[in-house]
């Protein structure tokens, strides 16, 4: 029995090679399955994907006013710039986006301006949605003349976001590409 103990700390101290000179001498039911090699584990394909937290640039594709919208309206915005890891495009240019209006004032007598906010959706990549995190706030131009003389007549600007204009929107989940 000592000699059948001695064998198998020969199969894990020397390796997978002297499994068979092991087997000869010691019974089928002592000798361990061979151990999986650091190489075969690396030989597994990884998956490719945007790591979260990853910064996108992305521009509505419509005006959006602090005059015409209400909290919860949904607008659509495109990518700038493609997003390339390892040489690789993972979210091309003209990707969409999905933003919500989770925040709005409007303008005010005595030069107070509109604002809202823009909070993002998520991104859609080969029909599926990725979670987005960040906002854009977008003020308007307040009037520092009514502001000054207080004014009841006087007001603010609107709050507008052109077509072309930019802001971040940043991924909250890897994103395999």
């Amino acid at each position: 029995m000592s000699s059948n103990r001695y064998a198998l700390a020969l199969v894990f101290c020397v390796g997978p090679a002297s499994v068979a000179l092991a087997q000869e001498n010691v019974s089928p039911s002592l000798v361990a399955a061979p151990v999986a090699t650091p190489a075969a584990a690396q030989a597994a394909p990884s998956a490719r994907s945007v790591p979260p937290s990853t910064v996108l640039t992305v521009s509505q594709l419509a005006e959006i006013t602090s005059k015409r919208i209400e909290e919860g309206d949904k607008f659509q915005f495109s990518v700038v710039a493609d997003v390339v890891e390892g040489g690789i495009i993972a979210i091309p240019r003209g990707s969409l986006v999905q933003g919500t209006i989770t925040w709005k004032t409007g303008r005010a007598i005595g030069g107070k301006s509109g604002k809202f906010e823009v909070t993002f959706d998520h991104v859609t990549l080969n029909g599926r949605n990725y979670k987005l995190t960040g906002l854009h706030r977008q003020e308007g131009r307040g009037n520092s003349v009514g502001a000054l003389l207080g004014s009841m007549v006087v007001s603010g600007r609107s709050a507008v976001m052109l077509p072309g204009q930019m802001a971040n929107a940043i991924t909250a989940e890897p994103i395999p590409f």
